[in-house]
């Protein structure tokens, strides 16, 4: 077990993907209200406004300086489909500064790049990021979903790099190549979908991703691995998968549009034993389920 934790990232903020802007206002609210102190949104999530007003409302009421809330939001770079526009350096900053305004804040703890699909316009991008950390609108800058080759494209062009990577982990995509590489390099690791091995992960309509019927089979049985394994510590399933990431020093973003889930998403005072931890390492499965269009680490 590595119990490392993030140079620039709290442990544990509020996910708000797919919640409509009346849901991230009151759970961006709740989750401070309650101890949260990291919400993490973005541009494409179309819920930063309401962000913002939660926020505002629950730092009024605990009299909270900005300093004690930190706010992570995203640039949507484009390039995912051919009508996609990509940003360039430019339309980087309008992006940054529309976000910037939407939160209502005069900076951004954290500020990252979604996704690599950009592809040509990565390193102008990157740059344009460096430019607003520079003038002092933004504390860290990262990128999300980014691997290895992304990463090294940074490195050939003499450019600092990231501060985080947001990429998608959990015990059936533990990425063990990309994440000691992100170690070695002092980037702060942030895993999102970290409850994708539960049966409640995005089984409504609309929501897609490349779970397989095999995968949820595996998790709705009696003998899934997670169900056993929270039994034995006396902990929810998705207390288990969390504490999980947090064992191995990952920063994480659990997602709950109920008050009970998320206050129990941030209870994760236990321990997994070694044996344990070894046992879920066996559990991976290669590559990310999340993105519906494909694994944006796969991007060239």
């Amino acid at each position: 077990m590595i119990n490392r934790t993030n140079q620039h990232v709290p442990n544990i903020g509020l996910g708000t993907y797919n919640m409509s802007p009346e849901e991230a206002e009151k759970m961006t609210y709740e989750s401070i209200m309650y101890g949260y102190r990291h919400i993490d949104t973005a541009a494409v999530y179309r819920n930063e406004e309401a962000v913002g007003i939660g926020l505002k409302k629950a730092m009024t009421e605990l009299n909270l300086n900005r300093e004690n809330i930190f706010v992570t939001t995203k640039l949507w770079p484009g390039g995912l489909m051919k009508v996609d526009r990509v940003k360039n350096f430019e339309g980087v900053i309008k992006s940054f500064e529309k976000s910037l305004f939407k939160l209502g804040l005069d900076y951004i703890d954290l500020y990252l790049i979604h996704s690599p699909h950009a592809r040509k316009k990565r390193i102008e991008q990157w740059q344009a990021l460096i430019d607003i950390k520079e003038r002092g609108k933004v504390k860290h800058i990262g990128v999300s979903n980014w691997g290895i080759n992304h990463l090294d494209e940074l490195i050939q062009n003499n450019l600092p790099l990231p501060d985080a990577n947001q990429i998608e982990l959990h015990p059936w995509s533990q990425k063990p190549e990309l994440v000691n590489y992100l170690r070695e390099k002092h980037i702060d690791i942030i895993a999102y979908s970290s409850l994708v091995p539960l049966s409640t992960w995005r089984h409504k309509d609309g929501e897609n991703s490349k779970k397989t019927t095999e995968l949820q089979s595996i998790s709705e049985s009696q003998d899934s691995p997670f169900k056993q394994l929270s039994i034995k510590y006396n902990v929810t399933e998705a207390q288990f998968l969390l504490k999980w990431a947090l064992e191995l020093g990952y920063s994480i973003l659990p997602k709950s549009i109920e008050l009970n889930r998320m206050e129990e998403n941030y209870n994760l005072d236990f321990s997994i034993s070694e044996i344990d931890m070894d046992y879920i390492e066996t559990l991976d499965r290669g590559g990310s389920i999340t993105w519906e269009y494909g694994d944006p680490l796969e991007v060239i």
